[in-house]
Parts: structure tokens; C-alpha cells; sequence
């Protein structure tokens, strides 16, 4: 009695020691997570402290140094700068006709008007420079309304994307779009032209430019609500486009055009090319994200347009496409190909049995198998259903056969239930036909012959076949 007694103390005081045990462990856990996020905050803090020192550091030198350029330099940079807006504005509506992306059509305008702006205004610069040294002190209202209209537009694209991101009535959306962009045109141009005195370079001081820090603290905050956005993403587990990536750069590159204009002491001295060439490579990465990104759309669209969505394969069209481009090249150099055609056995026994899932992987493993047993010269498709084929191109019948019989070993040996095997039929060029149909015909017909020599009770009909092709 007291042995149990002893025993049962024992046994509850090993699982509080353990229990305790865990939350110890628990608890120095989240310690040493803790700070690992601590010291990982410092690290970025202080990268960031150095690196906002040394460009502090380079602006003062170039207000130091006799670092210049000329109007026609400037003109060169907003004239590209125009072009490159314009050419990303032309993109982002070509994206917003197929998606009713209404992001991409507020940045759209908010990169054109940016740019006919500092176009326009340019000239009216020039015509001021005639009158004397004066009048670089003054700062072109043209680019405070245009940088501090772009830095609007973009916090209004998050706005829609974070309260709008579809389109359920695309016209009266588009309306809605058009009109934030009207809006804040207005109010934007309303606030600099109301303004009591025009905007001026102090030299004196060591902000110059103070009105410059509007637009650096609004292109400052869509930069971290980009930064936010793409680290939601990554918490999602959803991918981020070249293009979500491009647009913090450009917010960021455009935070240091502003900081940079604002300790500019006149128009054309270093930090005012730093800040014209930081604008100017914000347009390039904009553009070339937006490229970037229509072209894996592209490839995207291309890929499913050819592929098999469930096995990944080629798809029927390809598989044709394939066939008369290998019978071309054949023609040409008179070098053989065949084509291998395979059907599953027995895939209504494992839909039946084990379900349609298990049959749709069955499926998929059959596919990963002729992936993985194809060169790279090879092409593998999904025939239709449970039929799939291989094109061998400067391969013949022997190759073909031993093609086969290598597929068919590795399924033999696969550990994974249930079983799969394959019959297979072969087809060559020249001698078994000069078309796709005679070709896969002919390997239809050795595939018909080899499940009859195999007693196989699922033999496909001839004249089925024939209909498909």
C-alpha cells in the first residue's frame, strides 16, 4: 500500500517537473527569439544610421565641391524622364484593359501628368534663366507640383488596392479611379499656386529647400506601406511581382531625390543632379518592373496555353505542334524520330477502388516518371485522359523500345501504392508514316497489339482512337 502511495507521489511529481520542465523550455524559447529580433533590429538600425550618414555626407560635399551641370543637361533628364513615363504609362494601361487593375491605371496617369508637367515647366525655367543668375534660386513650381502629385497618386493606388483590389463594377470603378486622379490633380496644383510667395532656394541655410520635404515625407510613407505590403505577402505565402518590388524602389529612390533637392543651394548644383538623376533612375525601374512583369504574364499564359494544368506535361496542341516541327526537321536532314505512345492500366479499377483522387495522382505520377526520363530534347505530353506520349527526336524504333522499357521498370520499382504500369506502342519516322495521324495511329496500333498480347481486358477501341486524331 504505501509502495503505491510512493509510487503515485513519484509519478505526479515527475510530470509537474516535467510540465514546469516546458515551460521552462517555452519560456527560453521565445527568450532567445526575442533576441534574435532584438539584435536583428539593431543590425538593420544601424545600417541604416551608417548609410543615411555617408548620403548625408556625399550631399554636403557635393554643396561643398563645384559640382555643376547646365540646362541643356536638365533638359536631357526630364525630356528621358517624360519619355520613360510615358512608356510606362502606355504598359500600364495595356494591364489595365485585361485586368481592370486600377492601380495600375492611377500610376498610369500619375506618371504622365508628372512628366508633361516638369516638361512644360522646363520651358517656362528656361524662359526665367534669360532674366539673369536670379533666378536660380527659384524653384520650379512645376516640379513641386508634379513630384508632390506623383507621391499623392501613389499613397491613392495603396488606397484602392487595399480597400478596392477588385473590380465589381469595372466602368463605375474606373470612374472612380479617374476621378481620385482629377481630385488630387486639382487640389495639388490648388495648394502651390495658392501659396502666399513662391517657393525658394535659401543658400544660406542648410536646408535649402525645406518645401522639398512634402513630397520626400509622402514618398517616405508609400514606401513603408510598399515595404508592409510585401512583407504581408510573404507572410501569406503569396508570391510578390517584380513589379510590387519595383514600385518601394521607386518610393524609395524618389525619398532620396527629395532629401537630396532639399539641401540644394540653386538649380543645376550637385545635389540637384543627384536628385534629377535619382528621379530619372525611379522611372527606369518602374518601367523595367512593369516590362519584367508583363513578361512572366506572358510566359504564364504561354505555359498554360501548351501545358497540362494537372500533370504539367504538353498538352495535346503541343504534342502536334511538336510532331510537324520534328517532321519538318526530319524532311530536312534526314535523321529518324519516334514517337512513343503509353496508356495507363487499370485507372477505373483505382478510381473505383481507392477514388478519383488517388487516380488524379496516379495520373501526375505517371507524368513526374516521363519527365524525369525524357532529354532535355524530348518532349512529354498528356495525350488525353489516360494516354500519354513521348517524342524522341534522332531517335529510332530500338531507342524507342528501350525508352519503354526503362519507363516501365521504374514504375514497376515505385514504392508508392497502388502499382501503376503502362502499355506502350511505338511509332517511327519515316517507315511507320509521314503525318501526325499516320504516326499515331501507327503507335496506337502497336499499343493495341501489345495489350492483346498482354490479355488486357481495358484493350481501347481502334476507331476511338482514330476519331480523336
Amino acid at each position: 500500500m504505501h509502495s503505491q502511495i510512493v509510487a503515485c507521489f513519484l509519478r505526479h511529481l515527475g510530470d509537474c517537473v516535467g510540465s514546469w520542465g516546458k515551460i521552462a523550455g517555452f519560456l527560453r524559447d521565445e527568450r532567445d527569439a526575442a533576441s534574435s529580433w532584438i539584435a536583428r533590429s539593431r543590425v538593420l538600425i544601424s545600417c541604416g544610421i551608417i548609410l543615411l550618414t555617408v548620403f548625408l555626407a556625399f550631399i554636403f560635399y557635393l554643396r561643398q565641391t563645384a559640382a555643376a551641370g547646365s540646362s541643356h543637361t536638365y533638359l536631357y533628364l526630364e525630356v528621358g524622364g517624360t519619355l520613360l513615363s510615358f512608356c510606362y504609362a502606355a504598359n500600364a494601361l495595356v494591364r489595365f484593359r485585361g485586368t481592370h487593375d486600377r492601380t495600375a491605371l492611377i500610376l498610369a496617369f500619375g506618371f504622365v501628368l508628372s512628366g508633361i508637367i516638369e516638361t512644360v515647366g522646363y520651358f517656362g525655367l528656361n524662359d526665367a534663366l534669360a532674366m539673369g543668375p536670379a533666378a536660380l534660386s527659384n524653384i520650379p513650381v512645376g516640379w513641386m507640383v508634379s513630384r508632390t502629385l506623383l507621391a499623392v497618386l501613389l499613397l491613392a493606388a495603396l488606397a484602392v488596392d487595399r480597400f478596392m483590389p477588385t473590380a465589381r463594377q469595372p466602368s463605375k470603378e474606373t470612374a472612380a479611379a479617374l476621378l481620385v486622379v482629377a481630385l488630387a490633380t486639382y487640389l495639388t496644383s490648388a495648394a502651390f499656386f495658392a501659396a502666399p510667395a513662391a517657393p525658394m532656394a535659401h543658400a544660406t541655410r542648410i536646408l535649402s529647400r525645406p518645401w522639398d520635404l512634402l513630397p520626400a515625407a509622402l514618398f517616405l510613407v508609400a514606401a513603408v506601406f510598399f515595404r508592409l505590403r510585401l512583407k504581408n505577402d510573404r507572410e501569406k505565402k503569396s508570391e510578390a511581382t517584380l513589379f510590387d518590388y519595383s514600385l518601394f524602389i521607386v518610393a524609395s529612390l524618389n525619398v532620396i531625390c527629395h532629401v537630396a533637392a532639399a539641401f540644394s543651394r540653386q538649380l543645376f548644383d550637385g545635389p540637384f543632379f543627384l536628385a534629377e538623376l535619382s528621379k530619372t533612375s525611379s522611372y527606369v525601374v518602374v518601367l523595367s518592373g512593369a516590362l519584367l512583369e508583363q513578361a512572366r504574364l506572358f510566359e504564364q499564359v504561354r505555359s498554360m496555353a501548351v501545358s497540362d494544368p494537372l500533370t504539367g506535361l504538353a498538352n495535346y496542341r503541343r504534342l502536334i505542334s511538336v510532331i510537324e516541327a520534328e517532321l519538318d526537321r526530319s524532311r530536312r536532314t534526314n535523321r529518324p524520330f519516334s514517337i512513343v505512345l503509353l496508356d495507363m492500366d487499370g485507372l477505373k479499377i483505382i478510381n473505383d477502388q481507392y477514388g478519383h483522387l488517388t487516380g488524379s495522382r496516379a495520373l501526375v505520377r505517371i507524368g513526374k516518371i516521363l519527365r524525369n526520363h525524357s532529354r532535355a530534347i524530348d518532349t512529354a505530353a498528356r495525350y488525353g485522359g489516360d494516354e500519354f506520349a513521348v517524342v524522341l527526336p534522332e531517335a529510332g524504333p530500338d531507342i524507342a523500345s528501350r525508352v519503354v522499357s526503362r519507363i516501365r521498370e521504374r514504375l514497376s520499382t515505385e514504392p508508392e501504392h497502388p502499382a501503376l504500369s503502362v502499355s506502350a506502342g511505338v511509332a517511327a519516322f519515316p517507315e511507320d508514316g509521314d503525318t501526325p495521324e499516320k504516326l499515331l495511329g501507327a503507335a496506337d496500333r502497336a499499343l493495341y497489339a501489345m495489350k492483346h498480347r498482354r490479355g488486357s481486358s481495358s484493350v481501347q477501341n481502334l476507331t476511338r482512337i482514330a476519331a480523336c486524331l
